[in-house]
């Protein structure tokens, strides 16, 4: 049986969660602050945690932060009413691996939930280091070093460098992408995957804003250029 930490100062919220996700069979562990969060994180090992952003005596972002440092490297969902995508990005940057924006489909949060959960550990015929011009990728630990920068990767980016290397030179759609690794087949396209990339960017290409790795294809999706 996985275990949720599921991180929500809003106790509706936290209690619809709660009872949702155990009546899918998940053992749940609440908590209503970001120090409890983040002593719950580091002491029960969930196997995954929900975690609102706007919380009180430590916001979201830094609990992920620490639990990132502690070299935990859980599947981490951001939960946030915020829309504007400098918060998303923000949470991609610390190493949150996905995030939802208030109100959401519960459906679509248990879809992420559980695609999170399947999916784990380095891609199929890949090494576990990956050379990608100046900088190195550990596909199992999940971390970057470029120069003299280190960077954790969340488990969505790692997930999304993984196909799009596997299919090197070879564009792969943004609805692929979402299929493959969210398991959201049959919901609205969003701007999950291109945030996803705006941070996996700026982790591994030297400059984020002319990338020479990860290249947009127009209309279409992504590609990887060794």
């Amino acid at each position: 049986m996985a275990r949720i930490l599921v991180a929500e100062d809003e106790a509706d919220m936290a209690m619809g969660l709660r009872d949702n996700l155990q009546f899918e069979g998940y053992e749940v562990v609440v908590a209503a602050d970001g120090e409890a969060a983040l002593d719950a994180a580091l002491q029960q090992t969930p196997d995954l945690i929900l975690l609102d952003i706007m919380m009180p005596k430590m916001d979201g972002l830094e609990v992920c932060r620490r639990v990132r440092e502690a070299g935990f490297m859980v599947p981490i969902l951001m939960l946030t009413a915020k829309s504007q995508e400098i918060d998303v990005v923000r949470g991609l940057e610390v190493g949150a691996d996905d995030y939802v924006t208030k109100p959401f489909s519960i459906r679509e949060l248990l879809a992420r939930v559980k695609a999170a959960l399947r999916r784990t550990g380095a891609g199929k015929g890949l090494s576990k280091i990956l050379r990608i011009g100046e900088a190195t990728v550990d596909l199992v630990k999940g971390k970057v070093e470029r120069g003299e920068e280190g960077f954790n990767l969340g488990h969505f980016e790692l997930e999304i460098l993984k196909l799009l290397v596997e299919n090197s030179e070879k564009p792969v759609d943004r609805s692929k992408l979402l299929d493959v690794i969210w398991g959201l087949e049959g919901f609205p396209a969003t701007r999950t995957v291109d945030n996803h990339i705006v941070s996996l960017r700026r982790k591994i290409e030297p400059d984020a804003k002319h990338p020479r790795h990860i290249v947009t294809v127009h209309s279409i999706g992504y590609k990887f250029v060794p």
